[in-house]
């Protein structure tokens, strides 16, 4: 007998293990969908005239080999204790957080909480986060987390601008916020015409400012009670807002005890490493009057149908879809994982638990400033928390060298200071090796009083919540976790085919080395020496993200896909300034664009023209032509999404761009959709100019509840001189992130996607999941309309299906959106590009099974639709109008028409591992009415 070998490649990873579909399931797959191969099908899904002509060149590793690769990588970053401040501290990640959060699929493979019935979990945990900043920084509102500092810092600044009495145009900055903080200021500001002033806050004049923003404590450690300033700019009719740190607020008089206006900052040392950069949750907090004005996410307290206390999220605060081109704000994505993470450190420790690390931390600056001034060291300022700076003259070098040698980096100030800020991992060996290296040897006498007069202690209680209070026993913490994590639908445990969203497989092997100490640990600001390992990581997937889209340089900067959006279109601003075409100000940008997109144009200082769209979503050529010519020689940019919003390979995507080009315009390709574009069409190679892409869709960064996120943008030669640049590392433009390559962690996630998947299987993993959408699309016909499709019958990697009709039986997106939960499934996304309709994303990673379970449900649904049509069943009586179904339903007094068994147990749902709503359907209009943005007082807990 002759022995043949399998051909079976257990460590085939792209096959294997991230493409869901089997080479067997994707031959039935093709056969429904009427193609003989999946190359046909490719081909007659993307016009050949924009496809590629070069494969990707990489191949693929093992998961144990890029592993592998990414230890030795690891082993080249030199992790050293960075006392370096400047807003990022070492801090203690609690292992039960560590284990039960960020490396838990149930918290880090969630989406937006858009659906509140299958989010109870984490919006718990949100409003936990918004109670902490509430309490802490002394304001009764607070939002669910911005993306970083001094990103927050600028949103601050535009809000402020809004609410502001005062019509001045000028923003004033303290000189001692952080230099990455002004930085990003002076970036937001300049394109909206304003103009920021920085100074010392005691020379503030009042009446020429709209607002301000003071740091507290200072970058170099001052802590003043900014009292008297903020009651002369409320005089004034300004605002005033103070940038501040949640540890010392634990300590040190709160920001709304001064009369603050709004209250800015970093969650990071709330148990979250440093990741040289991020990510990291920033927090807003500001008076109630102001809340309405407030960017980003607000969870909120509603009631379900029962009348069960639900949570939610609040005020439509995304405000880029309402406001669209008059936005101040473009805020899509907050830092939900990191937030949960920060407002768990808070539950796990308590409000004495805090006390005491931040008196630790206090002392041990007081013992370490002490020692100083003993030794005849001029240490500033006199009054501080955690920070102290040290006049050291011509011997800055040698005292900096000094600490290196011993494992610590301090910070560089001017030519003749050294700045030294201490965090909760600060222990007396690291003191005294600090000592060591100014020349003291002796050990030094411990602190215990303050070094800041009484007047600023704080008097107010915080964390008063029963939440804050719990038995801290790791047991307790443990389940209260997992609690809330069961309340909750992510990845773990159903498909989530939200269009655009791309909601696939983040692979345990891409996620395992983010929390690698030699990753963990870098300060984003440590000297580049120490960072050579993330150089490399940073420059190969810079290499690699330029084959896959055919761009010529990429700056990582952005942190999220509306940030890279905004950071593109500043690209191209500052392009046509350097060539003398600073009037160039117009941005085309067809209707059906994401709102971020005029609210990112708005931003970069371009006023908005519309483009129409076709009656089959393509955009209107003519259209286009004829504003493109109005335009003329102030055609700044157009904004385009390929394949189109619509789920669709649009045919005349390069002559938009050639007409675009003639009158002098720059094509900005918004890179959302790029997972049916991966290694069959370059966007640099068909006109693109510059491109954000999401990396937390295509390139398996999780969506962690609703962030972190990464968008990097990639721009051809000529747009690279006008990348964003930063304050630690050069360049001739402004930051637009606090850090120099954002929330650079996570950028490890793609890079081990990249390495793993190999250059043929991100190819072939793009095709997977056109197959996987023209599969349902092609399952679901006679049932649902496709509304959109390409000249030859099929659509990209997404569908839109037109729900309608129902309307006129009165059934809703909404209703459908409802009863998929008894399914056991997160909703497509609803209601747009088109009111009314569903967007599906099934995405690559996807098994058959799972697809059939999903069609199966959308077709029983469809049936139930039917019978609501034909008469048999009122729509207000029908399972769609009550769904999603709780288990309370289930075992109370039956009284519907339809079986508890129709109504709990649908076709598609599982019946052993069922998934249950904890509540009803939410009513959104009484959560706004009644807006209740932090804990509910105990009785609420006690009567549910």
């Amino acid at each position: 007998m002759t022995f043949t070998p399998t051909d079976y490649c257990s460590y085939d990873f792209a096959n294997r293990r991230h493409i869901g579909p089997s080479p067997a399931e994707m031959d039935e797959m093709l056969r429904t969908v009427g193609a003989d191969s999946l190359e046909q099908l490719i081909d007659e899904t993307v016009p050949p005239g924009i496809r590629q002509a070069a494969p990707l060149s990489w191949a693929p590793l093992t998961e144990f080999a890029a592993l592998e690769k990414l230890r030795a990588v690891a082993a080249k970053n030199r992790v050293m204790t960075s006392l370096i401040g400047q807003g990022y501290h070492g801090c203690v990640t609690p292992p039960a957080i560590q284990r039960n959060i960020l490396e838990n699929p149930a918290w880090y493979t969630a989406y937006t909480p858009y659906q509140p019935e299958i989010a109870q979990g984490r919006l718990e945990a949100l409003l936990n986060f918004q109670t902490m900043v509430a309490d802490l920084t002394g304001l009764p509102v607070a939002n669910a987390s911005l993306l970083d500092e001094a990103t927050a810092a600028a949103e601050a600044m535009t809000m402020a601008q809004r609410v502001a009495k005062s019509k001045a145009r000028i923003f004033f900055v303290d000189e001692n916020c952080h230099p990455q903080t002004i930085g990003v200021i002076r970036t937001r500001a300049r394109p909206l015409g304003i103009e920021v002033l920085v100074g010392d806050p005691g020379a503030i004049e009042p009446e020429l400012v709209f607002g301000a923003i003071l740091q507290y404590p200072g970058t170099y450690g001052h802590l003043r009670d900014f009292t008297p300033e903020i009651e002369a700019l409320h005089a004034a009719g300004a605002v005033a807002v103070v940038a501040c740190d949640l540890l010392a607020l634990c300590l040190v008089k709160e920001p709304g005890a001064m009369g603050a206006d709004i209250a800015i900052g970093s969650a990071q040392r709330f148990g979250v490493p440093m990741g040289y950069g991020g990510p990291h949750a920033a927090f807003m907090s500001c008076r109630d009057a102001y809340k309405r004005a407030m960017p980003g996410r607000i969870v909120g307290v509603s009631v379900d149908a029962k009348g069960n206390k639900a949570y939610r999220l609040s005020l439509q605060t995304r405000e880029q879809h309402i406001r669209r081109e008059k936005a101040t704000s473009n805020v899509c994505t907050a830092q939900a994982l990191l937030a949960v993470m920060a407002s768990f450190y808070a539950v796990f420790h308590g409000p004495k638990g805090l006390r005491a690390i931040a008196e630790r931390v206090h002392f041990t600056a007081q013992t370490l400033a002490n020692a100083l001034r003993e030794a005849g060291a001029h240490v500033r300022p006199g009054h501080y928390f955690d920070t102290i700076t040290v006049e050291v003259g011509v011997g800055q070098a040698g005292i900096l060298a000094a600490a290196e040698q011993r494992g610590i980096n301090l910070r560089k100030v001017g030519r003749d200071r050294v700045g030294i800020t201490v965090d909760e991992t600060t222990g007396p060996e690291v003191v005294a090796r600090v000592l060591d290296a100014f020349g003291i040897h002796e050990a030094p006498e411990p602190a215990t009083g303050l070094a800041f007069p009484d007047s600023l202690l704080r008097q107010s209680a915080y964390l008063t919540h029963p939440v804050f209070h719990m038995n801290r026993a790791e047991s307790e913490m443990m389940r209260y976790m997992r609690r809330l994590s069961d309340r909750d639908l992510a990845l773990d445990r159903a498909m989530i085919p939200l269009g655009s969203c791309t909601m696939k497989l983040n692979a345990a092997a891409e996620m395992m080395p983010i929390t690698w100490p030699e990753f963990a640990s870098l300060h984003p600001f440590a000297p580049a020496d120490q960072a050579a390992g993330y150089r490399e990581v940073i420059e190969d997937l810079t290499a690699k993200l330029c084959e896959i889209t055919g761009y010529d340089a990429f700056s990582m900067q952005p942190n999220s896909g509306a940030q890279g959006e905004y950071a593109g279109l500043m690209t191209i601003a500052a392009y046509h300034r350097a060539r003398g075409q600073g009037g160039r100000n117009i941005c085309l940008i067809p209707v059906s664009a994401h709102g971020t997109n005029p609210a990112s144009a708005h931003m970069a200082g371009m006023k908005v023209v519309p483009v129409k769209a076709m009656p089959n979503g393509d955009i209107d050529l003519e259209d286009f032509a004829a504003r493109a010519a109005e335009a003329g020689e102030n055609l700044a940019a157009s904004m385009i999404t390929y394949p189109s919003t619509h789920g669709v390979f649009e045919e005349t995507v390069r002559r938009v761009c050639e007409i675009t080009h003639a009158y002098g315009g720059q094509v900005y390709l918004d890179g959302a959709n790029m997972n049916a574009l991966v290694g069959l069409v370059k966007p640099g190679e068909i006109g693109a100019d510059v491109s954000h892409l999401n990396l937390h869709k295509t390139f398996a960064i999780p969506h962690g509840g609703g962030g972190p996120g990464m968008g990097p943008i990639g721009v051809r030669a000529h747009l690279a001189p006008y990348l964003p640049g930063h304050p630690a590392t050069g360049g001739a433009e402004g930051p637009v992130s606090a850090a120099p390559y954002g929330s650079a962690s996570i950028l490890l996630i793609s890079w081990a996607y990249c390495l793993m998947m190999g250059g043929d299987g991100l190819t072939q993993a793009t095709k997977v999941a056109i197959l996987a959408a023209n599969y349902i699309a092609a399952r679901l016909k006679g049932s649902y309309e496709v509304l959109f499709m390409g000249n030859r019958g099929r659509v990209a990697h997404e569908c839109i299906l037109d729900t309608r009709p129902f309307a006129d039986h009165g059934i809703t997106v909404d209703d459908i959106a409802k009863r998929l939960i008894d399914n056991g499934f997160h909703a497509p996304t609803m209601s747009w590009p088109v009111a009314g309709t569903l967007m599906v994303e099934p995405t690559e990673s996807e098994t058959k099974a799972e697809l059939d379970r999903f069609v199966t449900a959308l077709l029983a649904i469809r049936d139930e639709i039917a019978a609501v049509a034909a008469g048999e069943i009122a729509a207000a009586d029908s399972p769609l109008r009550h769904a999603p179904h709780t288990v309370e339903d289930l075992i109370a007094d039956w009284d519907r028409v339809y079986s508890r068994e129709a109504g709990c147990f649908p076709p598609g749902a599982f019946r052993v591992d069922k998934y249950w709503p904890p509540v009803g359907r939410v009513d959104n209009a009484y959560g706004d009415r009644n807006l209740v943005c932090t804990c509910p007082p105990v009785e609420s807990y006690a009567a549910e």
